[in-house]
């Protein structure tokens, strides 16, 4: 018997490395992901790493064409979404976490600290 295509072992097709589609809900964990980019019928699937950054690739785009207003309306469904590495966060030659803009723009506002990467 075949395993369901989330168990199943897959081939990332920008980097070729081997990945799972695993989740416990029954979904691959792309699913965790913003849905931002455009999905085309019989494209192959990419592991986290290639996704992230084709998410970010894609962010960069928005961030030059739309405006602040239209990023915020974007980023708030994903408020409640757990932080994920590359696209959330990095950590800088200290250690510490620095929030990206789209992790600014999930927030919804300005704190006031004066964050490196503010969207406000």
């Amino acid at each position: 018997m075949l395993a369901p295509f989330w168990l199943a072992n897959m081939i990332c097709s920008q980097c070729q490395t081997a990945f799972s589609c695993t989740s416990k809900e029954g979904k691959c964990w792309c699913f965790s992901l913003p849905t931002i980019l455009p999905v085309k019928k019989g494209q192959d699937c990419l592991c986290k790493d290639c996704l992230i950054d084709k998410i970010n690739a894609e962010l960069e785009t928005l961030y030059k064409t739309k405006t602040n207003k239209e990023l915020v309306q974007l980023a708030a469904k994903y408020q409640n979404q757990f932080p994920v590495a590359k696209l959330d966060y990095y950590l800088n030659e200290e250690g510490f976490r620095v929030m990206t803009k789209w992790a600014h723009l999930k927030r919804g506002y300005c704190c006031g600290n004066g964050c490196k990467h503010c969207a406000y």
